[in-house]
């Protein structure tokens, strides 16, 4: 099979083909942008592969950033982009079920493409535009099946972080999973426990988050990978339910970490811990623990204003998309205008300040002045006072006389 016309991203490389080929050395796109580009899907990185060695490559061009060089890949810098060239290689036995206890170099395109995941990943395009397929995989890709290079259970006992992977294109693309690559992760499931959770967190999101997450999904409960996975063991048909559910592909991480929680039915409490557990950001968990409760309130009612606020109108918009996932139709325009229209949208909006309570009121400094902050702050938001420096001050009077003062 040969290209008709080569992606501008390849066309961008091309130079460093040319280079390479004219010093004598082999050279070709690799790995996922040649599996994208043959299924009409946006190319997000080019890589490629050559029989020229580090030193070679490193030699040959003028810029280059030594990024992995121990595993032969050197990024080769150009006018207009940066672009990671990899030796061929081949790899020893993995001792710890995820990296190479030695990589050899070698000047066999054969050699470094069998040692691949799956067959749709091990195919290479010249810079002629042939596409060179040693394992099948094009007729793999036109039965949209994913199937392992060579032995499945050799594969995914070299690097078990290939059995999410597999999982994840499932996920992804769609595809079904060859049975014999099933079976051999199904045996082989125990084997992400060796894995690093941080590897794990990146499959397993881009598995939630595919545009057929519920084949994804399904095969990774069957497969029972999810008893090795931070925090599943005992949710096994709560993924099951995450699964079923309804809509397209979740646009965003914390999107995707909000539902499954909604699914798995876990208490505030236990939201940090569980996501602690995966090695997610602050920042996420912190987003997360506020969207969970504010979409089992948005399920039964529509939002208020302090709702809104508190929440605040990322947050918020990203809630009342989720709605669709339950049946519901969400009307984002109606959150941003509702957000637009609050009377502040901080404290540092409101017409009194600490400092003009401390002036007003012959008290000591203490927890009272974020008290009468707050108070004031959702009688504002919820449109009970305006927001006026005299009224405000009045209001504070008899907050501090009810609370405070005998």
């Amino acid at each position: 099979m040969k290209l008709e016309a080569l992606p501008i991203e390849f066309q961008g490389a091309m130079p460093v083909l040319r280079d390479l080929q004219a010093a004598g050395y082999e050279a070709y796109y690799v790995g996922g942008s040649v599996r994208d580009i043959l299924l009409n899907k946006p190319i997000h990185d080019v890589d490629i592969a050559t029989s020229a060695f580090p030193a070679e490559i490193k030699q040959l061009f003028r810029r280059t950033i030594d990024i992995g060089i121990q595993h032969g890949t050197v990024m080769v810098i150009t006018d207009d982009a940066t672009y990671e060239v990899t030796t061929f290689r081949t790899e020893s036995t993995y001792q710890d079920f995820r990296r190479p206890d030695h990589v050899e170099f070698v000047r066999s395109l054969k050699e470094d493409l069998k040692r691949r995941d799956f067959t749709i990943n091990a195919l290479a395009v010249g810079i002629d535009g042939e596409v060179i397929d040693l394992f099948d995989g094009l007729s793999d890709l036109r039965a949209r099946k994913l199937r392992a290079v060579g032995n499945p259970y050799e594969r995914f006992h070299e690097d078990a972080l290939r059995m999410m992977r597999g999982l994840r294109f499932i996920s992804q693309l769609g595809f079904t999973l060859d049975p014999e690559t099933f079976e051999a992760i199904r045996e082989y499931h125990s084997l992400l426990a060796k894995i690093s959770v941080e590897r794990v967190n990146v499959e397993f999101v881009k598995l939630l988050m595919g545009s057929s997450r519920q084949a994804g999904v399904k095969t990774f409960v069957e497969s029972e990978c999810y008893v090795y996975c931070p925090g599943l063991s005992e949710y096994g048909e709560a993924l099951l339910r995450f699964a079923d559910l309804i809509g397209p592909a979740i646009p965003t991480e914390r999107q995707a970490w909000t539902l499954l929680i909604t699914m798995l039915g876990l208490k505030l409490e236990q939201i940090r811990p569980f996501m602690k557990e995966w090695k997610c950001s602050n920042q996420l968990i912190k987003d997360v623990s506020q969207m969970v409760p504010a979409l089992a309130l948005r399920r039964t009612k529509d939002w208020d204003n302090w709702q809104l606020y508190q929440l605040g109108r990322e947050l918020a918009v990203s809630v009342e998309y989720l709605i669709i996932y339950f049946g519901q139709k969400p009307n984002q325009a109606k959150i941003r205008l509702m957000y637009q229209n609050l009377p502040i949208h901080n404290l540092q909006e409101l017409a009194i300040k600490g400092n003009d309570l401390i002036q007003r009121f012959d008290y000591p400094k203490g927890p009272w002045i974020n008290a009468v902050l707050r108070a004031l702050e959702k009688a504002v938001i919820e449109k009970e006072l305006e927001n006026n420096q005299e009224i405000l001050l009045k209001f504070a009077l008899k907050f501090m006389e009810e609370k405070y003062y005998d």
